[in-house]
């Protein structure tokens, strides 16, 4: 029986052939928390009583979630996180440095490697053809200690995207498509293998976006196989000689095959406050939005600022609109800045913020208020996910939060 590609990664890191359903003990190779999840860990951690780390220059701490910290608490949450990299040597990615998902893509981890992340979307270095999951804090302080981790093998969904997708349709309407079609738990504890020539065409940063968001479908991790983009990703950041392919057999079995046209993908908005309950932008058009958000660990890379950008270029935002626009990297930002995008969103009347999660979590830089609505191109929109029960938040492709910011209410044109 052939191996499908996660579990490939997992036989080489367990040390034997193992298969979907199996429980096994397997090496990781990178470990990371954030600023939320990161202080239990800590404290997990110093609990086993190690007095050093496994791989310390593979243990990351990101301070993303509230970057600037808005609260003396958080600030305190931080100095831990702070004073833990100085004692055991694990590395800082501080304030402005960006979000964790996007920072371990361009900087940490390389194809056919495990990932464990004491956060969901930790699922998003996948798309290098890595194994990439989130687990719990003292899962991660475990890791962290020993370099292993325990877990059970996950069968996977193969889903097959062949076509080409319209003009101004994205990965990320193909990711809400998909899940509105499979459902929130659709794939719970699946890996989703992506292939077909629609992902061959696609861009990194297209996949980084379909591998952060199969957390939303419920499952463990989302893969990609490794290929001359994955190549050339990877060189321009310094790593080109991480490169490998790894390649699922012709004779793996699936525990299901999706096959998606994509040129039957429309426009898709995910609508309060399930990502499944999605819609076509045109039932939505008489919807009124109060705040459209461009960023996070979904869409904030600078392919999805371009986009963005020339559609804003000469306009200004709606009136009634406050349109917020967060960079997912400094290295994205600094980018952004050099291409004059960050003029071109300025001269709109958008507000600019630093790298970082931004309002995603609900912790600082554009809370909602009461009966307010967010269009957002993050990957939640759970009720009081941007701090307030009371808020609505929908979810959208760069390409249609920038029409929306111009017409004031949901719109692709």
């Amino acid at each position: 029986m052939g191996l499908t590609l996660v579990e490939k990664i997992i036989s080489e890191h367990a040390g034997k052939t193992v298969h979907a359903g199996e429980l096994v003990i397997s090496k990781v190779d990178v470990t990371a928390v954030q600023d939320g999840t990161g202080p239990l860990t800590v404290q997990e951690f110093k609990k086993l009583g190690k007095q050093k780390l496994n791989n310390p220059e593979r243990t990351i701490l990101f301070i993303d979630h509230a970057s600037p910290s808005p609260r003396k608490e958080l600030s305190n949450t931080h100095m831990v996180l702070r004073d833990f990299h100085k004692q055991f040597g694990a590395v800082l990615s501080d304030t402005g440095a960006g979000v964790c998902h996007q920072r371990l893509v361009e900087t940490f981890v390389n194809p056919g490697e495990i990932l464990i992340g004491a956060d969901s979307h930790t699922c998003t270095s996948g798309a290098l053809g890595a194994f990439a999951t989130g687990m719990g804090s003292t899962d991660i302080a475990v890791g962290m200690a020993l370099g292993k981790t325990w877990l059970k093998v996950p069968a996977t969904f193969k889903i097959v995207v062949k076509g080409k997708l319209k003009d101004g349709i994205y990965a990320k309407d193909l990711m809400l498509h998909l899940i509105g079609m499979i459902g929130a738990d659709g794939a719970t504890y699946k890996a989703l293998e992506f292939t077909g020539d629609t992902i061959d065409n696609m861009t990194m940063s297209e996949r980084f976006t379909l591998a952060n968001m199969a957390v939303e479908a419920g499952a463990k991790c989302g893969l990609f196989i490794a290929d001359e983009k994955t190549k050339a990703f990877l060189t321009e950041r310094g790593r080109g000689d991480k490169f490998r392919q790894i390649l699922p057999d012709s004779d793996a079995e699936y525990e299901r095959i999706i096959e998606i046209n994509a040129e039957d993908v429309p426009h898709t908005v995910s609508c309060p406050h399930t990502v499944d309950n999605t819609k076509r932008v045109e039932e939505l058009k008489d919807i009124k939005v109060n705040q459209v958000y461009v960023g996070t660990c979904t869409n904030g890379r600078i392919e999805d600022l371009r986009v963005v950008a020339k559609i804003l270029k000469d306009k200004k935002v709606n009136e009634d609109v406050r349109m917020l626009i967060c960079p997912a990297s400094k290295d994205v930002y600094k980018q952004a800045l050099k291409e004059g995008l960050i003029d071109i969103f300025v001269d709109a009347n958008a507000s600019v913020l630093p790298p970082g999660c931004g309002p995603c979590v609900g912790v600082h830089a554009g809370i909602l208020g009461d009966g307010e609505v967010c269009l957002a191109t993050q990957n939640r929109n759970f009720q009081g996910r941007m701090g307030n029960t009371k808020g609505f938040i929908y979810l959208a492709s760069p390409y249609v939060a920038a029409y929306t910011a111009l017409r004031g209410y949901i719109s692709a044109e």
